[in-house]
């Protein structure tokens, strides 16, 4: 089963995305900061990230680089959604497979997701 981990400190986006995405097939796990993400990534080894800007403690650029800088998730694929930031996360195609505004249509985001992974029925 794909596992997709969600980084938002927003609990309700967060949640959002998480019930959408377990609704097609696929296993989430949720974390609030990027420390907490770093210290889930390892574990449950996630086969995409799905990540914010603007959180506590470091911004989803500085956290998709720390997942870069470790040699079991170099290729791991990271969504990253923003606000108005965005435009930083499109500057980075070297770190980000895709870069959703917010708000974001989920049903959108759901067939990127597809994309890259199709669900396993």
């Amino acid at each position: 089963m794909t596992t997709v981990l969600i980084l938002d400190d927003e609990y309700l986006v967060a949640d959002i995305l998480s019930f959408a995405l377990e609704d097609e097939g696929y296993l989430t796990v949720t974390a609030g900061s990027g420390k907490k993400a770093l210290e889930i990534l390892d574990r449950e080894r996630p086969d995409l990230i799905i990540t914010d800007y603007m959180m506590p403690g470091m911004t989803g650029v500085e956290f998709a680089d720390a997942v870069r800088r470790r040699e079991s998730h170099q290729t791991t694929p990271i969504i990253l959604m923003s606000g108005a930031q965005a435009y930083l996360g499109a500057a980075r195609p070297d770190l980000f497979v895709e870069v959703f505004e917010k708000p974001f249509d989920i049903d959108v985001v759901i067939d990127r997701v597809k994309a890259l992974f199709p669900a396993v029925e």
